[in-house]
């Protein structure tokens, strides 16, 4: 993505007028050299990938306001949030808007849509993707802007895990959960809030810390628990601290990095769980069949069943971490 935007303004073509700059969702692995860093603001809603670029001295924020003599955008996979990210850009600039994507996170049918509704620049193809731009239309692009989407009771947003559903593995785990979950509860990677609700149910919860690194899921959560129990935290669970020891956490943690399965992530998850659980605490976990988490679970707890799962997803219980970080 760098050599794209690296080429655009070097030989493409491609003039940033004087003024802010907005860079909307880059990746913490993106080089922006070639942009001039005294003048961008970095959009990212992704909380691991926006504490790289903060530590990194940038200017950053989790979502898109004011306005900006032009706008950079790296495409998500999900086409309802790119499209969504594309109309925000087009409603916070009279400039340029640039667009980077990869083939495979779909720039090519956003290219066409686009072509549809405006000039857009010759393409410049390079490393598996495209760059392109086109001056921001003065009719704006509201057909594309984000609308919340809605599960049942709940309030979902585009582009968010498991927004037109409840996710199976969580609706698995919601229902081995006990009555009796503690005082003080934590659901790691909790999205949206299904499984939070369903602990909000239990009749012992006096706390629950929402932890969540997508700020858009975090917002629909916050809609979604209007309760005073509910703590809501933008942050990585994997090195998120809890203020106080935990007696349950429950969790549906991730293992995909772009599109690779990357079992480190839920094991990172299983050790940030037992870090923070007190020492006679309980862990309840959903994980999809073929995930290896045994290993992890037996090095950081010294009590654990497997429960009974499904053909596509296993339930797990481990107790007692062995290494407690209280």
């Amino acid at each position: 993505m760098s050599l794209r935007l690296s080429l655009a303004l070097d030989a493409g073509g491609l003039r940033l007028p004087d003024g802010p700059v907005a860079v909307l969702h880059p990746a913490a692995e993106a080089d922006l050299s070639a942009l001039p860093s005294d003048r961008l603001t970095i959009v990212q809603p992704f909380y691991p990938d926006y504490a790289v670029w903060q530590a990194r001295g940038f200017s950053c924020a989790p979502s898109l306001s004011g306005r900006f003599a032009s706008i950079v955008v790296f495409l998500p996979r999900a086409k309802a949030r790119a499209r969504a990210l594309l109309a925000a850009a087009v409603a916070a600039t009279d400039g340029i808007v640039v667009v980077d994507g990869a083939k495979t996170d779909g720039v090519d049918s956003i290219l066409k849509d686009l072509r549809q509704r405006v000039t857009v620049s010759a393409p410049i193809s390079k490393a598996h993707g495209k760059i392109f731009w086109f001056t921001s239309p003065a009719d704006g692009f509201a057909d594309w802007d984000a609308r919340p989407g809605s599960v049942g009771e709940y309030v979902t947003a585009p582009g968010v895990f498991s927004a037109d559903g409840i996710d199976p593995a969580s609706r698995l785990l919601a229902a081995v959960l006990p009555d009796d979950l503690g005082r003080t509860v934590a659901d790691l990677g909790a999205g949206w809030g299904f499984l939070s609700a369903e602990v909000l149910r239990r009749p012992t919860v006096e706390t629950l810390h929402v932890v969540e690194a997508d700020h858009a899921a975090l917002a629909c959560a916050r809609l979604n628990l209007p309760d005073p129990r509910a703590q809501f935290h933008w942050a990585d669970a994997r090195s998120w601290v809890s203020p106080e020891p935990v007696d349950s956490v429950v969790m549906n943690p991730p293992f995909h990095t772009s599109r690779s399965a990357d079992t480190a992530l839920g094991q990172a998850f299983i050790a940030a769980a037992a870090r923070m659980l007190a020492p006679s605490g309980t862990l309840w976990m959903v994980a999809n069949r073929h995930l290896p988490y045994e290993a992890a679970l037996r090095s950081a707890f010294r009590e654990g069943d497997e429960l009974a799962g499904d053909n596509r997803f296993k339930l797990f219980r481990a107790a007692r971490p062995s290494r407690p970080g209280r």
